[in-house]
């Protein structure tokens, strides 16, 4: 799937106008792709096309903590001490294609569930089709990983069960996210709940 820009940024802007997501592609450098996500993360790097995304608390970014809302470590750390790579990988667990695609659904709004669809004129094979637009900008070959609890035990995640619960990335009270790697690129969408 050929993905150009007008489709991409329009989906994302539909998708997520009315929630409070930080959503964000950066280039691919490394073999080891955490410290490309944290690059992502702190702002560091370009889009590598120059495409639009969103970023809310962009704002808030300082100095002392480039990667903002992005710098919770470990509870048993230093809470002053920034997120790593290795921290990275400990968060996140590789979940196949059809979950990535509802989980692009479920972000446009806290609460990480599908019902935050019910606001949405469109139907679900439509949302799920700007989800597939979302994630074609990647190209075929690509790796998705989230922080979602239910992802580490699974690989997939039901929307349809109990709550998953997530391993927290940021300072909100709740925090879950995507990442998407291809060869050349890596994206993160991530919703925020209250702090």
């Amino acid at each position: 799937m050929s993905i150009d820009q007008a489709s991409w940024e329009s989906a994302v802007q539909h998708l997520y106008e009315d929630g409070f997501a930080f959503i964000a592609t950066g280039p691919r450098k490394h073999e080891d792709w955490q410290a490309d996500v944290l690059a992502v993360m702190e702002r560091a790097v370009p889009d590598p096309r120059g495409w639009t995304g969103l970023d809310p608390i962009a704002h808030e970014r300082t100095a002392e903590h480039p990667a903002v809302p992005f710098c919770r470590p470990a509870f048993r750390d230093d809470p002053a001490r920034p997120l790593t790579p290795a921290d990275v990988g400990e968060r996140l667990y590789e979940i196949d294609r059809a979950s990535a695609e509802n989980l692009l659904l479920a972000l446009t709004d806290d609460g990480c569930t599908l019902r935050n669809l019910e606001r949405f004129s469109e139907s679900f094979d439509e949302l799920q089709e700007m989800a597939r637009t979302i994630l074609g900008r990647y190209g075929d070959t690509f790796t998705c990983h989230s922080n979602l609890g239910q992802a580490r035990r699974t690989g997939k995640l039901d929307f349809g069960g109990k709550p998953m619960g997530w391993t927290p990335m940021t300072f909100y009270g709740e925090d879950c996210g995507l990442v998407v790697v291809s060869d050349t690129e890596v994206g993160l969408f991530w919703a925020f709940g209250d702090i």
